[in-house]
């Protein structure tokens, strides 16, 4: 790490308002990512509040069900009901989950200084970090496995490409799974990333 990294590094950590998370800042383990998938309250990202969340480790080529974290969120307010239908889960279903300040204190624990794979991560991000107060956004690399796809397909022949994820799967061969579960969603990413890497 060279001074200009040393600077960064150290002035995101005097942002930082909670400590306890630095770690977020080391160097991540060779060859190792962290896919990831949130379910919402809504689709809004300024609104949503996160109901579940799933997170599976992936090492080199392999991705590792057994070392899979996954979790419900109590959300503080109402489940838009638009949105049920697609994840499943009504405001009843979640009452037993864990407070959302505790799920994320664990999630960066499972994750921590990994890149993280997932699909459009942007929303999922977002709200992350917008739930965490950290004062900085999560320094963890984002592998969206949609502009990976992308980029191994479009062509001046074809500048247009379905970025749809059942067209992703479809293209690469990959078995689908029931949507909109985090721990399917998470590892549906996880086997296109290592799909688009091999």
């Amino acid at each position: 790490m060279n001074w200009l990294q040393n600077w960064r590094r150290s002035r995101k950590l005097a942002a930082l308002r909670d400590p306890q998370f630095a770690f977020l800042w080391d160097k991540p383990p060779a060859g190792e990512y962290v896919s990831l998938d949130c379910e919402m309250s809504c689709l809004d990202p300024k609104l949503a509040e996160i109901i579940s969340i799933a997170a599976i480790l992936i090492k080199d080529q392999r991705i590792f069900l057994s070392e899979t974290w996954t979790v419900l969120v109590k959300p503080a307010g109402q489940i838009d009901p638009a949105s049920i239908p697609v994840h499943g889960l009504r405001h009843q279903d979640v009452q037993g989950g864990i407070a959302l300040s505790d799920a994320l204190a664990q999630l960066l624990h499972f994750i921590g200084p990994r890149p993280i794979v997932g699909y459009y991560l942007e929303f999922d991000l977002a709200v992350i970090n917008r739930s965490l107060k950290l004062g900085v956004a999560l320094p963890n690399a984002a592998i969206d496995i949609s502009g990976l796809f992308y980029d191994r397909m479009v062509s001046a022949h074809r500048p247009d490409v379905d970025l749809s994820l059942s067209y992703i799967l479809q293209t690469l061969d990959i078995p689908d799974l029931p949507r909109h579960n985090p721990v399917n969603d998470a590892l549906l990413a996880a086997m296109v990333f290592l799909k688009l890497r091999a």
